[in-house]
């Protein structure tokens, strides 16, 4: 009975049809007329008029909400934080929402972990980090986007600092490798910073980029897996090196050319530099980069729409490097608030930014979602120290500290295990095993039936049909449809969903629907 009501929601809510004749649902999309309201719209809505392609209408409040929650802050709106949104009137609520979510503390939390990932924030094989290194370098990263700081900073911090990393977290950038040989650094802060792949490069250009990397020192404490990074003066000099550009410089023998590349790299002039966070951040919140993938920018992979790319560029140098600009920007934009229902048939409307792209939610999302939902908490640990490493029980997956610490679900829902830094490694298609783990495992049902939340719910909200509107608010941060009402209300009738079994059913029914397991 359960499965049929899935079916039957999933029909009630989701259009199959698309294209220019497609009918509109208000449950996705809003009847606000398209207007530019600043640059990017002008610069996504006319290429796409060039290329004939119809956008998307704009979503509609509760779409936006539940989206700017996820895509800001990792999180689903609380069902009184919903309420409040959907019954608000003001024209300029959506931009004083952005501005409240960008202001939160699972912010930090949030984009800590996307970070993490780039950055290899691991305790374990390959990367072994170790967990006291680890956990520092996750709180400079956390506490560096919490205050904001400055993007050109962060990086320089990271590229130049020296000293123990168990005590002085940026050094922990050069730890997080696999291979330590200058080429080696090389092509990880070509990955991270430029958004290019060095190992494509030819191979005097990779060289040429390894001698600014060349005098990295790396030795032991007696503390147990310290270690200490420093420049290296005993290391032989070399007395000019080059930029991947092509340019040259000169240094000096007590110069750590470290220092050097640092101030090459984040200079406003630099071809790489700005270019690849902006279009990394429009990955981050698009589903795929202006260059698609977003950490493969090269001369035959040209950026979708060349003059955006060159206008966030253009903007985060202005702000000094202020990311938070550019996810204002992005935020407030009609392109990024657009319709997951394309009004185009047109296949490729998607890479030119139509519509709104549907993706499943990150392994650690979900289940902080289910575990907000039903007020229930997971277990995270790690083998690195031997026996264990456990984390108390109201632990959030987007704030674990070290891609070490996990669970069974991350693992099977495709977190990624951060052995390369590179944004593939993460994995959100879903399987049938995911599938099958939302709809029959006793680890989700144990959570609907004896979830805090959901009892609470019951024992205090006495009416029926409101009892349903907090479950759709709690799950989908929407009311339910007069139809999915209808739907609920009669499967509440049969023999086998009477009294707590028919929530069960409904929020089972809810937490599978592609309306939960995706960002739409």
């Amino acid at each position: 009975m359960m499965r049929s009501l899935v079916s039957a929601l999933a029909l009630a809510g989701w259009l199959g049809a698309a294209g220019p004749e497609a009918p509109f649902s208000a449950v996705f999309e809003s009847r606000t007329p398209l207007a530019p309201q600043g640059r990017i719209d002008e610069l996504v809505f006319g290429h796409l008029r060039q290329l004939d392609v119809q956008p998307a209408n704009l979503s509609s409040d509760a779409v936006f909400l539940r989206r700017a929650y996820l895509e800001t802050i990792g999180t689903l709106p609380t069902i009184e934080e919903a309420r409040a949104f959907l019954a608000d009137a003001s024209p300029v609520k959506r931009a004083a929402l952005i501005d409240a979510l960008l202001e939160r503390e699972e912010f930090a939390d949030y984009w800590a972990n996307k970070w993490c990932d780039l950055l290899r924030v691991k305790a374990e094989f390959p990367i072994n980090l170790w967990p006291n290194a680890a956990q520092t370098y996750h709180h400079w990263v956390r506490a560096s986007l919490r205050e904001n700081k400055p993007y050109d900073r962060l990086v320089r911090e990271m590229l130049t600092e020296s000293g123990s990393n168990f005590r002085n977290a940026p050094v922990n950038f050069y730890r997080a490798m696999q291979n330590r040989q200058p080429e080696g650094i090389a092509q990880a802060v070509a990955l991270t910073f430029m958004g290019t792949r060095a190992e494509k490069w030819p191979a005097a250009q990779l060289a040429d980029m390894g001698v600014f990397f060349s005098r990295i020192g790396f030795k032991e404490t007696g503390e147990w897996k310290e270690e200490i990074v420093y420049f290296s003066a005993a290391t032989p000099a070399v007395a000019r090196a080059r930029f991947p550009d092509g340019s040259e410089v000169k240094l000096a023998p007590d110069q750590d050319p470290r220092e050097v590349f640092a101030n090459w790299l984040i200079s406003p002039k630099n071809p790489w530099f700005a270019r690849a966070i902006v279009n990394r951040v429009w990955a981050w919140m698009f589903g795929r980069g202006i260059v698609h993938e977003a950490d493969d920018f090269r001369p035959e992979n040209a950026p979708e729409n060349p003059e955006l790319l060159a206008y966030l560029e253009r903007e985060l140098i202005d702000s000094h490097y202020d990311l938070k600009h550019i996810y204002r920007l992005i935020l407030n934009s009609q392109a990024w608030q657009l319709s997951p229902l394309p009004r185009s048939d047109r296949a490729d409307a998607g890479s030119h930014f139509g519509y709104y792209p549907l993706r499943r939610l990150d392994a650690e999302v979900l289940i902080d979602a289910l575990n907000q939902i039903t007020g229930t908490t997971e277990k995270y640990s790690s083998a690195i120290p031997e026996p264990y490493t456990y984390m108390p029980d109201d632990q959030r997956a987007v704030a674990l500290p070290d891609g070490s610490i996990s669970s069974a679900f991350l693992e099977l829902f495709g977190r990624p295990p951060r052995d390369t830094g590179q944004e593939s490694e993460r994995n959100n298609r879903l399987t049938d095993a995911q599938r099958l783990h939302m709809l029959n495992s006793s680890h989700v049902l144990s959570k609907l039936q004896q979830g805090p939340k959901i009892q609470a719910m019951m024992r205090n909200i006495r009416v029926p049909q409101n009892l349903v509107a907090a479950m759709y608010l709690s799950i989908l941060s929407r009311y339910p449809t007069e139809e999915e009402a209808k739907l609920v209300a009669a499967h509440a009738q049969t023999a086998s969903a009477k009294g707590q079994a028919a929530i069960v059913d409904l929020a089972w029914a809810l937490i599978n629907s592609t309306e939960f397991l995706y960002r739409h």
